[in-house]
């Protein structure tokens, strides 16, 4: 296992800025800018999906929500990635079970422990029709690395 996926940060989140990404401020105050791992939002132009999904984000991560970031990755822009916790339950996951955000198979494997949870949420909003699933074929423009 890498050191990188072991490393946990306590934060405080700070602004969501869009879909899957996230400012938050660690103990030391530095503000740092996550991106959601192992997930895709539709990207913030998109105004129907992008905009709910940055909605609900902000919904589950209000200003000055405590946070726990499990460190996944780093990405090619420098900015790291990571699984974002709020009272023990995966910010990631909720969004992909609410169908805000798809599963990214590229970077599944870098959520080793959830990644079984996160094939069944998928699976399950697309049976529901939830969110990102209320249309017939999904052609979004989704967020990505």
């Amino acid at each position: 296992m890498e050191l990188l996926q072991l490393m946990l940060v306590l934060g405080t989140v700070v602004g969501v800025a869009d879909g899957n990404t996230i400012l938050v401020k660690d103990n030391a105050g530095q503000t740092t800018t996550i991106k959601l791992a192992c997930i895709n939002a539709p990207e913030a132009t998109d105004k129907r999906y992008g905009l709910a999904a940055t909605q609900r984000l902000k919904q589950l991560l209000p200003p000055q929500t405590p946070v726990v970031i499990r460190s996944t990755e780093q990405l090619k822009s420098g900015r790291p990635a990571g699984e974002v916790f709020v009272d023990n339950r995966s910010v990631n996951l909720l969004l992909v079970e609410s169908g805000n955000a798809v599963v990214d198979q590229e970077s599944l494997q870098n959520c080793y422990e959830s990644k079984t949870q996160f094939l069944i949420a998928e699976a399950n909003a697309k049976n529901k029709h939830l969110g990102l699933w209320q249309q017939s074929k999904l052609q979004l423009k989704l967020h990505t690395k």
